[in-house]
């Protein structure tokens, strides 16, 4: 044999045994199985009905309005509370209108609203955040702080223009925008 073919030979063999070595790694059983996974979130859906609360004209001192609006949670997710935010346009007037909340229907299991629960003006009012969806009242009845998802909260409110007894004629042909912002939150996370 020349050289040339023993060179080709041992070249071929090497190529053949580093090809079995290296295709005998493969030769066992094998199988696998895939796992498909999602991750989905859920939504926060804070519904206010009706939108316009109250809408009067014509106020004198000593006037009061009572309203009732609902909050509905028509998301996925239960909510923990509902921050009430107040803004308006007239601080003098803001001094004079004082905002009784009666009676959150739902939490109370009262069928009627009765007594003033939280009673404050609004300037007062105006850079605080109250839970507008807390339990308040103690007792066996109603439903506990937050709002679960599908479900809705009956308000009582009152607007009461304060008469102080003094010569209030500043306060003629004034107006006062008010904006309530209804700001949900999450409940906290927890173990799935």
């Amino acid at each position: 044999m020349s050289i040339k073919k023993k060179l080709g030979m041992g070249i071929a063999t090497a190529v053949l045994g580093v090809g079995l070595i290296g295709g005998g790694t493969f030769a066992y059983f094998s199988d696998q199985e895939v796992s498909a996974n999602t991750f989905a979130t859920g939504t926060l859906d804070l519904a206010l009905d009706p939108s316009e609360i109250i809408s009067v004209k014509n106020l004198k001192p000593g006037d009061w309005m009572n309203r009732k609006f609902k909050l509905e949670n028509n998301g996925s997710l239960d909510i923990s509370k509902v921050e009430l935010t107040t803004d308006y346009d007239n601080e003098e007037l803001a001094k004079h209108i004082r905002v009784n909340f009666l009676i959150n229907i739902d939490k109370s299991g009262i069928v009627q609203p009765n007594d003033i629960i939280y009673s404050t003006y609004l300037n007062d009012l105006k850079g605080t955040a109250p839970d507008a969806v807390q339990k308040k009242i103690w007792s066996f009845f109603g439903e506990k702080s937050g709002l679960k998802a599908g479900t809705k909260d009956d308000f009582y409110v009152q607007f009461e223009f304060v008469d102080n007894g003094e010569d209030q004629n500043n306060l003629q042909e004034q107006t006062l925008n008010l904006e309530w912002t209804f700001n949900a939150k999450q409940t906290a996370g927890e173990r799935r």
